[in-house]
């Protein structure tokens, strides 16, 4: 195989990223999103190319390890790890040509000044560009591409659930009632007209205009890629991102204009989006002011009436009692993994301990915000137990009752409806559909 050098002299500001976005997750447990906001990587084709990169590693971190493993004497430092890992991806996800994907990883461990890595890398991969399909032979993705201890915390949903991990994530939008929901760029050419500064070539024929899915519940979606912002009617405030899962709490609310709803660790605010536009008088509490300043800057967008509230959800009250509290409670996020892979890797049990007491705490501050008889409806997207009906459960205990979902509340998603009533979702769920983000829902009642 030849190697390019004038590939390995060239600024790669792509896979610069990709490593910064992989050794930030494996060496300090920070999460992609936090890399690329740090990142000095301004364009926007190189930001959406190192990111796609860097989630190729995480959805196939495990197999892509195992694979690796009978190819090194022992494991190497965690950024040649990494770069090793991005060009197993290229190779074998991302259709890089054997040349490319060989020579720029050897040309970004130059750059890193891991040279004494460089040959290493350049006979590991060139292997793997041989011998690849066999070497993949027999592995089990699935069970290997999970941590072990949210695989066995996942009991019998566990294969279900990691079969959801490869697909990527649409773009869900809720649109505002009356407005239809408007077309797409085909992926790809959103970016060339988005790093164009928004302007389409006038000698070049205007690309078709993809039409979303229109799911059950409501929501549209688009294929994944699409860019939000360059959709007709952002800028105008006619819709929000939201993924269809996460538009159920509400949703199962039922009715709500009228009523008076307190949104709790309401930021970004899609629930709260969902709210306003239903006519509801929604108070909107969010404790971080940065969280705060863009939930503000998103009603604004929305041109949406809400009441905004910066405070700590556990010492708050309001002036007056609410009808409804949503709680969409700070949690590990582990039903996010489709968009956000890294959750996988960056959280660990003891973090589900900190979880939960917070979560038990926030769950009482609700009790003093709603008369009794007062509706709060609970949420997190998590899969783990100890978030979700453990939660639920222990709050029983402490001033609240059940009061389950039906299936004709569901409607269209009762599939995702437990024997005690909870709204549960996983990854691996609605295949036909495009998939859900995991999410658990209960509605309780303050005795």
């Amino acid at each position: 195989m030849r190697q390019d050098k004038s590939l390995i002299s060239r600024s790669d500001p792509t896979r610069d990223l990709a490593l910064d976005i992989l050794t930030g997750i494996f060496e300090h447990r920070r999460m992609l999103e936090t890399t690329m906001d740090r990142s000095n990587v301004k364009a926007g084709r190189d930001r959406a190319s190192a990111h796609r990169l860097a989630a190729t590693v995480l959805r196939h971190y495990g197999s892509m390890s195992e694979l690796l493993r009978p190819l090194l004497k022992k494991e190497p430092p965690v950024p040649v790890l990494c770069a090793l890992l991005m060009g197993v991806a290229q190779l074998r996800y991302l259709e890089t040509p054997p040349h490319a994907a060989v020579s720029t990883v050897v040309a970004l461990l130059r750059r890193r000044r891991l040279t004494p890595f460089a040959g290493l890398a350049n006979a590991v991969l060139r292997r793997v560009a041989r011998e690849g399909a066999e070497l993949e032979a027999g592995l089990d993705h699935e069970r290997l591409d999970i941590p072990p201890w949210l695989w066995s915390t996942w009991g019998d949903r566990a294969r279900a659930i990691a079969s959801g991990l490869y697909q990527e994530a649409p773009l869900d939008i809720r649109l505002k009632p009356g407005i239809a929901p408007p077309m797409a760029l085909p992926a790809g050419r959103d970016m060339a007209i988005e790093t164009n500064g928004g302007e389409e070539d006038p000698m070049r024929e205007a690309p078709p205009r993809i039409a979303p899915r229109l799911l059950p519940n409501g929501s549209a979606r688009y294929p994944a890629g699409t860019r939000v912002t360059l959709l007709d009617g952002f800028e105008e405030g006619q819709f929000w991102v939201q993924d269809a899962a996460a538009a159920m709490p509400v949703l199962l609310m039922g009715a709500v204009a009228g009523k008076n709803v307190i949104d709790l660790c309401a930021a970004p605010g899609g629930k709260t989006a969902q709210l306003a536009s239903q006519g509801a008088h929604v108070t909107a509490v969010e404790r971080d002011a940065t969280r705060m300043r863009f939930l503000k800057e998103n009603m604004k967008r929305l041109d949406l009436q809400v009441t905004c509230v910066q405070a700590d959800v556990l010492t708050w009250r309001p002036k007056n009692k609410a009808d409804i509290v949503l709680l969409d409670a700070p949690c590990s996020a582990t039903g996010t993994f489709r968009r956000h892979p890294d959750v996988l890797w960056v959280k660990r049990p003891r973090d589900i301990l900190s979880l939960t007491q917070q979560q038990d705490r926030m769950i009482d501050a609700a009790h003093g915000m709603l008369p009794p008889g007062g509706t709060m409806i609970y949420a997190v997207c998590s899969l783990q137990d100890e978030e979700g009906p453990d939660r639920v459960q222990a709050a029983c205990a402490r001033g609240w009752a059940l009061a389950p979902f039906t299936e004709g509340e569901l409607g269209p998603m009762s599939f995702a409806l437990t024997e005690a009533g909870f709204f549960r979702t996983h990854p691996g769920m609605w295949p036909e559909e495009g998939g859900l983000d995991g999410f658990f829902v209960a509605r309780l009642k303050r005795i």
